[in-house]
């Protein structure tokens, strides 16, 4: 492609172009300087990527770690049901509920709400006149959340429109 050296833009990157070749040539010491500030850019650019990476990893990490106890909160909540969260168990049960949902552990377990194979794992279908599109009608095992990443989908009963 030619330059057009009637285009001003043309015309102004060249000599900008002449008047950065000119220096380098002349003077090392504006050379160095740029060569420094290209290194401290890409060493800036470095560490934001290896932040990004260490707070990706360790939110990997903790969603494992909290998949772990998905089945523990699984029991505390049959022994609620049943009544037989009591005393010393209680205390625990409350505990371990507690540090999981600091952590960001998030149940799920709306009824109602229309059915998305993401978040849900439907395990029988009904059919009704009453509805319009496909609804959760009844959970049989709530689903959880870290972050926004699905530890464990809900298991559902959901109607389908006749």
């Amino acid at each position: 492609m030619t330059e057009d050296p009637t285009n001003p833009e043309s015309a102004e990157q060249a000599l900008s172009d002449a008047v950065a070749e000119a220096i380098a040539e002349v003077d090392p010491v504006a050379v160095l300087t740029n060569d420094l500030q290209r290194l401290q850019a890409d060493f800036q650019n470095y560490r934001k990527r290896i932040d990004r990476e260490r707070v990706e990893s360790t939110e990997a990490v903790t969603g494992l770690v909290l998949a772990q106890f998905l089945g523990a909160l699984d029991d505390i909540d049959r022994a609620k049901l049943h009544g037989e969260l009591s005393g010393g168990f209680k205390a625990v049960a409350d505990q371990l509920t507690s540090t999981t949902t600091k952590l960001g552990l998030r149940r799920f377990e709306e009824v109602g709400v229309d059915f998305d194979p993401n978040i849900h794992e439907a395990l029988i279908h009904e059919t009704s006149n009453e509805v319009t599109d496909t609804q959760v009608t009844k959970v049989i095992r709530p689903g959880y959340k870290f972050k926004e990443r699905i530890l464990r989908p809900a298991q559902v009963i959901v109607t389908d429109p006749a």
